[in-house]
């Protein structure tokens, strides 16, 4: 099989939701696996692109209309969030620990996730709302608690950020591809024409 693409998100993305609905299927039609990356965004994250979209500008009322337009569009369900910016560390080191694991269990706890967010307007931050998505998806209590929590989590969370920096990621949705660089939903055609046909 071709080298896969590789699709970098933060739970806190709009964008990176509704991308996360159609990446598998884009690539699928062109005999290509995803590997799914949960980064966080935050004032942290130092890019070698330097590239920031306040949080201002994330609120703002071109953006909650952008998204809004972009998944009936896409053919997404999509509620406006009544709390947009929130810290997704905890969603993010729990969705590592499973995907090492298993990544069939880890996609599905991630498409919980943005559900949870961007469907059912839940808090994502609190820990029991991510309790719950787990006990949907079969996890047992003691395997919960050990999820997230150890210092091994948060290094893991720690070398996925790093190593997307390194990659020159700096954004929600990014996609990456024999080292083709793609950044935003506006630019899956762009990345499909890659597949089908090559580089440009």
């Amino acid at each position: 099989m071709s080298a896969p693409i590789d699709f970098y998100f933060d739970f806190a993305s709009p964008y990176g939701y509704i991308a996360a609905q159609s990446i598998d299927e884009l690539a699928a039609r062109h005999g290509r696996a995803v590997n799914w990356h949960a980064i966080v965004l935050d004032a942290n994250f130092q890019s070698l692109e330097r590239i920031r979209i306040p949080n201002s500008v994330m609120r703002s009322e071109y953006i909650l209309r952008d998204v809004q337009r972009l998944a009936t569009y896409m053919d997404v369900p999509y509620k406006a969030p009544s709390s947009l910016g929130l810290h997704t560390d905890q969603a993010a080191k729990i969705f590592h620990a499973l995907k090492d694991r298993d990544p069939a269990l880890g996609r599905r706890f991630a498409q919980a996730v943005f559900r949870a967010y961007f469907v059912e307007d839940r808090n994502i931050a609190q820990d029991e709302v991510l309790q719950e998505i787990g006990r949907a998806l079969g996890i047992e209590a003691e395997e919960w608690r050990a999820l997230g929590h150890e210092g091994a989590a948060r290094a893991r969370l720690k070398a996925e950020i790093d190593l997307a920096e390194a990659r020159g990621v700096f954004g929600s949705p990014f996609f990456i591809v024999e080292g083709e660089r793609f950044w935003g939903n506006d630019r899956l055609p762009q990345l499909e024409r890659w597949l089908a046909q090559g580089p440009y």
